[in-house]
């Protein structure tokens, strides 16, 4: 299995993982963030995609071992699920974030049955908000979601709350705050942005005020 550290290093050396911190990326919540997430690029490293699969299977194994349903989250969870539901013999659907406006009218895509025991699997939290969102769209069909998986996870106190309120526990592979670690002790970011990342991970909100005011 992949260390929490290792998968960090490795998303920011294809990539995956950007820092701006002078120049923050914007996210679709209207926060600014010091750093980007494109794990979609994960989909073209195939020994990469294959190692995460494999380290999402066996936590699967060890922690959630009653598992019969893998579900990916549209868009950029579904590759990683398929991968995940192959890994482990087991069934796949995956979950929009809203029902189809034509044909049948799904949200859901896949057989399952009321009763089985699902995992989520999304490629990254940040707010937390499409991850619960797709959960909870499982739940209104009678699956008893156990958990939610993610390769990576700002680790926000958003999130953290959010999974709270939804009585939901959620786990990713590898952290914000593992790549900080990775990035400071390979001197790949400077003191003053590493300050700055820090202080956005702590409290985003006022890092995207003070930065706009």
């Amino acid at each position: 299995m992949l260390s929490n550290k290792q998968l960090a290093k490795r998303l920011f050396e294809i990539e995956a993982l950007q820092f701006s911190p002078e120049d923050p990326f914007k996210w679709t919540s209207g926060i600014l963030s010091p750093v980007y997430c494109d794990n979609r690029l994960v989909m073209s490293d195939v020994r990469l995609r294959k190692e995460i699969a494999q380290s999402l299977a066996e936590k699967i194994r060890e922690d959630y071992p009653d598992t019969d349903l893998i579900a990916g989250c549209a868009t950029a969870g579904i590759p990683h699920a398929a991968w995940v539901a192959e890994c482990l013999g087991l069934p796949m659907v995956y979950v929009r974030d809203k029902a189809k406006g034509h044909g049948k009218g799904n949200q859901i895509e896949g057989s399952m049955e009321a009763g089985q025991n699902a995992i989520v699997i999304e490629d990254l939290i940040s707010t937390g908000k499409s991850s619960i969102a797709a959960a909870q769209a499982l739940q209104k069909e009678g699956i008893n979601v156990t958990g939610v998986l993610a390769l990576f996870s700002y680790e926000l106190q958003k999130a953290v709350e959010a999974f709270r309120d939804a009585d939901l526990s959620y786990q990713s592979l590898t952290t914000f705050p593992y790549l900080l670690q990775v990035m400071k002790e390979e001197e790949k970011v400077a003191e003053e942005s590493y300050a700055r990342l820090r202080e956005w991970n702590q409290d985003p909100e006022a890092f995207s005020y003070n930065y706009q005011g």
